[in-house]
C-alpha cells in the first residue's frame, strides 16, 4: 500500500504529501524533499530569510547520517567542520579519512576548526558538562584522527576559543548549524539545515562567522 502511494505522489506532480510526511521521505530517500516536490516547498516558503532554512531538527542526532553523507559526498568545493570538537564526526561516518583525503585529491578544501585542548575555556566546559569524556579528550581524538591523515594538500586544522557555543557546517552552499544550550552536550542542541540562496541571508550570516575565526585562528601543530 505505501509502495502504490509513493509511486501516485512521485507520478502525479499535483498529488504532494503533508509537509511531515514529506520529510519522512525525503529522508529515507537520502535527498531534500525539494528534490521531490520542488513546487511544494517553494510555495510553502516564498519570501523572507526563513526560505534558506531547508531542515528543522529540535536535536543535532535527529538529523539522519544520510543528509551528512550526501553533503560530505557532494561537495565539490569546500567542507568546513566548526564544531568545537568535531569528536562525533569521526565516530558516525565510516571511512572518513579516505573520503576527505579523495575531496581534498579533487581540489575541495576541507578546513577543521576546533578548540585548543590545554585552553581554560575548555577546560571550563569540562566542568560544567562533568562527563568521563572529557571536551579535552574528544578534541584530541580529533587531532590523532587528524595527525593519521599526514600532510595531505588542501586539508587544514586551526584551533579557536570562541566557537564553544556554536557549531558551523559547510558543505559549498549548505550548512548544518548547532546552537549549543546551557549545559547540554552538543548532540541534544537544537540543529538548522540552511542552503545559501542570496547575499546577507542567515548561511551568509553564519559563514562570515566562520571565516572571521578562522582568520584569527591559531594553526594546530602535529602533536
Amino acid at each position: 500500500m505505501a509502495g502504490k502511494t509513493v509511486d501516485r505522489w512521485l507520478s502525479d506532480p499535483t498529488r504532494v504529501p503533508h509537509p511531515e510526511t514529506r520529510q519522512v521521505v525525503a529522508e529515507a530517500l537520502g535527498v531534500n524533499a525539494e528534490v521531490l516536490w520542488p513546487k511544494a516547498i517553494r510555495s510553502a516558503v516564498k519570501v523572507g530569510p526563513e526560505r534558506e532554512i531547508v531542515s528543522a531538527y529540535p536535536y543535532r542526532n535527529a538529523c539522519p547520517t544520510s543528509v551528512w553523507a550526501r553533503l560530505i559526498d557532494g561537495a565539490a568545493s569546500s567542507i568546513t567542520f566548526a564544531g568545537y570538537t568535531n569528536y562525533f564526526i569521526w565516530q558516525e561516518h565510516p571511512r572518513l579519512a579516505e573520503r576527505l583525503k579523495e575531496k581534498a585529491s579533487s581540489g575541495c578544501s576541507v578546513r577543521f576548526l576546533i578548540g585548543d585542548p590545554d585552553s581554560d575555556i575548555t577546560r571550563r566546559r569540562e566542568e560544567i558538562e562533568g562527563v568521563p569524556l572529557t571536551v579535552g579528550t574528544r578534541i584530541r581524538i580529533t587531532l590523532d584522527a587528524l595527525k593519521r591523515l599526514g600532510d595531505v594538500p588542501g586539508i587544514e586544522a586551526r584551533f579557536s576559543d570562541d566557537h564553544i557555543a556554536l557549531s558551523v557546517f559547510t558543505f559549498d552552499d549548505e550548512m548544518l548549524v548547532t546552537p549549543h544550550l546551557s549545559s547540554l552536550l552538543g548532540h541534544e542542541s537544537p540543529m538548522l539545515h540552511l542552503r545559501r540562496l542570496g547575499d546577507d541571508g542567515l548561511y551568509d550570516r553564519f559563514a562570515g562567522h566562520v571565516a572571521a575565526l578562522w582568520a584569527e585562528g591559531r594553526p594546530v601543530d602535529a602533536p
